[in-house]
């Protein structure tokens, strides 16, 4: 039996490793996806109850560096709140502390930050919770 061994790839042809790559600068436009732009979708007042019962239960919990998930199932909205910093004390004397909750609904996503004491009942209340933005 004889074997035939044909090299392929032993051609002379070559292509450099940088040669392989297209090189765009940032003036360069595809065409090929259009840009969209993302309305901001605003919070409901029922997304803001989720998210505000999350932020009561997670500043309950107090446990250092958790986070608390919340979905609101009517609009499939959903998103997280985060204890920030340490407590401090507010008005009143009151035992508080700021929040951050995250804000995802479908294409938009955004924060919301918020403030919350310490009711006589022991329970956080959400005395703000409004958009913020990174700066």
């Amino acid at each position: 039996m004889t074997l035939i061994l044909i090299g392929v790839g032993a051609s002379g042809c070559s292509l450099s490793r940088t040669d392989a790559f297209a090189k765009m600068d940032d003036k360069d436009v595809t065409g090929s996806i259009n840009p969209t732009q993302v309305n901001a979708v605003m919070p409901t007042d029922s997304d803001l109850a989720f998210a505000r019962n999350a932020a009561s239960d997670v500043l309950t919990k107090g446990d250092k560096d958790s986070s608390q998930p919340w979905e609101n199932p009517q609009t499939g909205a959903r998103g997280s709140v985060t204890p920030l910093a340490q407590a401090y004390s507010g008005e009143d004397g009151k035992t508080c502390r700021d929040f951050l909750a995250s804000y995802v609904n479908g294409a938009t996503e955004s924060w919301l930050r918020g403030a919350a004491c310490k009711s006589g009942q022991g329970r956080w209340q959400i005395h703000s919770l409004k958009p913020w933005s990174k700066s």
